[in-house]
């Protein structure tokens, strides 16, 4: 048995009044909790398989759910983000993951609350289905990222800046922040000046010197998920070691087949110092036929100058 537990759960009254409860104990047989009921006082209740008692499990159901299903991906790490409110509920979770065989939870990272003019914690959802109206100074951006007065690079370092500012001390991330505060914050935020935003590639040796001194315009991909929405105009920041070359996509390809790229893009192009059957043969040994079948990219690429700041 685990005593002198604090994690905070909600359940249901005796009227059927939600009401914040402290987690007393709990072992195999059941649980107790003690909580405060708007209409009845204080109070306490065990939760055991032979009483009528029972919790509101909803959202800490759902949360077990979808981060077991997060769990369960061995291809993708996911990351569960969550509210500084979530810090004692997650520990309910963890001892349902206890109980379950397979992978533990996947990591979380608590952030600081937005709140309200009245400190109450701001609920996007009740407002945007019109059961509570906006709190005084609040922006649509605070409700829905797409309304930010700005282009997603500008919104990424808002969001970065505003991070790095609490981290700064950590008391400043580990409390919560009005609407308010956090207009106040981002409207102080500074003009920042950034180097050019680029994806980076790894490249082996002898395939990057070529890209380094301009001779191999053409980098072959395969249409990978992350890969998709590169466009011309994008930067692609090749690195080999602590060597890097920063290029600009001119225009991106797609072909069914390693073969088809190499004819109709030119095998001096993707590498001048091989032939076409060689060059073949490498690429296949890089990417296997599953991965072709996935679509062969063709990225033309020129060497830029890295901007200074």
């Amino acid at each position: 048995m685990m005593k002198g537990r604090t994690d905070s759960v909600e359940i249901i009254s005796p009227n059927n009044v939600p009401a914040n409860a402290m987690l007393r104990s709990v072992d195999t047989g059941g649980a107790d909790f003690a909580a405060v009921c708007t209409d009845h006082g204080d109070y306490e209740i065990s939760i055991t398989a032979d009483t009528d008692a029972y919790l509101d499990l909803a959202t800490l159901y759902r949360n077990l759910v979808k981060e077991r299903l997060a769990a369960r991906d061995h291809v993708t790490l996911s990351v569960m983000v969550k509210g500084g409110d979530w810090a004692y509920g997650c520990q309910l979770v963890d001892e349902a993951f206890a109980q379950l065989p397979g992978p533990p939870p996947p990591p979380r990272v608590f952030t600081p609350m937005v709140l309200t003019d009245t400190g109450a914690k701001l609920s996007k959802s009740l407002i945007r289905e019109g059961k509570v109206a906006p709190p005084p100074g609040i922006h649509p951006w605070m409700l829905d990222v797409t309304e930010w007065p700005g282009n997603t690079d500008s919104h990424v370092d808002a969001m970065v800046w505003l991070v790095s500012r609490m981290l700064a001390d950590p008391k400043h991330f580990y409390r919560s922040y009005t609407t308010a505060e956090l207009d106040r914050i981002m409207t102080a935020r500074p003009t920042i000046k950034t180097s050019v935003r680029a994806r980076e590639m790894n490249l082996y040796r002898r395939y990057f010197d070529l890209v380094a001194d301009g001779s191999k315009t053409i980098e072959v991909r395969v249409q990978y998920p992350n890969l998709r929405n590169l466009a011309a105009g994008d930067h692609i920041r090749f690195v080999c070691g602590r060597d890097d070359a920063l290029t600009r996509v001119k225009r991106v390809t797609r072909y069914p087949s390693f073969e088809e790229m190499l004819d109709t893009e030119g095998p001096e192009k993707v590498n001048p110092t091989s032939p076409r059957d060689q060059q073949l043969a490498n690429i296949r040994r890089i990417y296997g036929p599953e991965k072709e079948a996935l679509g062969v990219l063709a990225i033309e690429i020129e060497l830029v100058d890295e901007p200074t700041i």
